[in-house]
């Protein structure tokens, strides 16, 4: 109907999925960054650069999914002076989740996109007292999975209670599928936004046009997200959708959350091999799209850990 085009006029949103090339970039020019997610802690964050400096590929950016709860303080020391040294953004998730604790809806069919959200105060008090603790570590990025601690974290911040330039990046699992709900993460107070894996190239276009905040957008994505190895895609999704965080994922690789010793070898094996596919993608954009300019290392504007 030609009233709910209007509406979305009104609301300036695109009233139609529509390929569009963006004219948006980073702060310092680059249309993308690569980021490798799931570097579990120190070893894994030197096992990510030892890989990178032998393939001679850049990374931007490293991710955390255990939670900050399952670091030790000289971890996440350790993980913010490597990234300073580096100036490489370290991101870090808060720990208390629905599917941490004895709540049940998560597991059940349809309850299982609430698995990463918070469960009542307590686990907000629980998100905050991991963000202040990582801040006062060094860490400038965190990664939340919930609307309400969004909210509060980006209040708080605007209040000066937590770190002016804290970065916060939306999780996957919130998986935003439209320009309106990447809009609302935009304005409730996250930087990046990870999107719902399974986007074509015009629904994520359509995104852009909707949002300035960089896309998280997983081109190889891992089981859990769907698996989809969509390497091929990606100079259309910087083409379209730039400023993004290209994000290696691996199919076909177990679980590691929440990691430790005893997943050590097979945790550092996959941030091995998330570099090598990154290299890959990286040699598919330089043919298929080389005059996409990809930020230069070291800077960085946004998240970089301060000592």
């Amino acid at each position: 109907m030609k009233i709910s085009e209007q509406n979305l006029a009104d609301l300036s949103l695109p009233a139609s999925d529509q390929i569009q090339t963006s004219a948006k970039a980073f702060g310092d020019g680059g249309q993308y960054r690569f980021e490798i997610p799931s570097t579990e802690g120190p070893k894994a964050f030197r096992a990510v650069l030892d890989e990178a400096d032998r393939l001679k590929q850049t990374v931007h950016r490293v991710s955390q999914g255990s939670g900050i709860q399952m670091l030790s303080d000289a971890e996440i020391r350790e993980m913010a002076k490597i990234g300073a040294d580096r100036q490489i953004e370290v991101n870090l998730f808060v720990t208390p989740r629905a599917s941490f604790e004895t709540g049940g809806l998560w597991a059940a069919p349809a309850g299982r996109a609430i698995q990463w959200q918070n469960r009542g105060s307590d686990q907000l008090r629980f998100c905050l007292d991991d963000v202040h603790r990582a801040s006062d570590l060094g860490i400038r990025s965190v990664l939340l999975a919930d609307f309400g601690l969004i909210q509060m974290v980006g209040e708080l911040r605007r209040a000066g209670k937590l770190p002016k330039n804290l970065i916060v990046k939306s999780s996957a699992l919130m998986a935003p599928a439209n320009p309106a709900s990447v809009r609302l993460l935009e304005q409730i107070g996250a930087d990046t936004i990870n999107v719902a894996t399974d986007l074509s190239i015009a629904q994520l276009s359509t995104i852009r046009q909707a949002t300035s905040a960089p896309l998280d957008i997983y081109v190889e994505a891992p089981d859990g997200l769907g698996g989809f190895v969509r390497h091929h895609e990606t100079p259309d999704m910087i083409r379209y959708a730039a400023p993004i965080y290209v994000k290696l994922g691996l199919r076909n690789s177990p679980d590691v959350y929440p990691a430790g010793l005893h997943l050590e070898t097979t945790a550092l094996n996959l941030s091995r091999e998330r570099v090598r596919r990154s290299r890959l993608v990286y040699d598919l954009i330089l043919r298929e799209f080389p005059e996409a300019m990809m930020s230069s290392p070291g800077k960085q504007e946004i998240g970089i850990p301060e000592l």
